[in-house]
């Protein structure tokens, strides 16, 4: 079974806010490390929003590693000449989509603004799958996938607010869960273990992986980690899928701990 991780970050410049590891760079040979020590196959690149040359450092990675790694890369989405990027985009090494978190305040507007209205279209018509840190917009993005049934839309995190623990970390999933309905749109389940402050193996977190299961199937269900903001153990946020969750088949697995991912963004490893 090959396992990829949906959701790594490397850096070259300036340090993370917390709980990101505060270190002004993670390279991709460090990362390499971290992955054969816990039996990690591969990763998707999210070039974060700190580093400016985000982008270049995840395509220097894919191109020296393209068996260890693809890219989820960005762009500022408000200034016109980001229109033209999108036809092409795919034709960088490595890169395979995109992604786009609004963390900063001028754009957590940007999704019901029309900012980003012209993107929907560009991305569906270039064949871009696109991720997205949606918690606070999950109806939208049910809205976007009806009005463009050809575009791939990735949710991040289970769709959760970003920092929220326990209880507080799931109260958007009945949100998460309607979406399940449209059959473009996946949900990365990602950074599990920074939403629970349980100990392994995390028991709380079983019954909403359970109705993520139920609701997208394994096909639109994919494992990650956000390694860099993780206190956990890469190697415990693997077994936790699986070792832990017993209701998992074989054929399970292997689609959420990579598989889907590849189908999903075409990944040919």
């Amino acid at each position: 079974m090959q396992i990829i991780d949906a959701h790594v970050h490397i850096w070259s410049s300036n340090v993370p806010n917390p709980p990101h590891r505060q270190v002004s760079s993670f390279s991709a040979e460090e990362v390499l490390s971290e992955m054969d020590a816990a039996g990690v196959d591969a990763a998707v690149i999210q070039p974060p929003n700190w580093d400016p040359n985000a982008n270049a450092v995840a395509i220097a990675a894919a191109k020296k590693y393209p068996k260890r790694f693809a890219i989820l890369g960005g762009f500022e989405l408000d200034k016109p000449e980001s229109r033209d990027l999108v036809d092409t985009w795919k034709q960088q090494p490595g890169m395979l989509g995109l992604r786009f978190t609004f963390m900063l305040p001028h754009q957590q507007t940007w999704p019901s603004d029309g900012t980003m209205d012209w993107l929907w279209p560009a991305a569906e018509r270039a064949g871009l799958p696109v991720a997205l840190g949606a918690a606070n917009f999950l109806p939208l993005v049910g809205e976007i996938a009806a009005r463009h049934p050809n575009l791939k839309l990735t949710i991040d995190h289970f769709g959760m607010p970003p920092r929220a623990v326990d209880a507080a970390a799931f109260e958007k999933l009945p949100n998460l869960l309607a979406l399940a309905k449209h059959k473009n749109v996946a949900v990365k389940v990602t950074g599990a273990t920074g939403m629970t402050t349980a100990a392994y193996p995390f028991r709380n977190l079983h019954q909403p992986i359970r109705a993520i299961y139920d609701a997208f199937g394994p096909e639109r269900m994919f494992w990650g980690t956000d390694i860099t903001r993780l206190k956990t153990p890469w190697r415990q946020c693997v077994t936790l899928f699986t070792e832990e969750l017993d209701w998992l088949t074989s054929h399970d697995k292997e689609l959420i701990m990579g598989q889907a991912l590849c189908d999903w963004i075409g990944w040919k490893r």
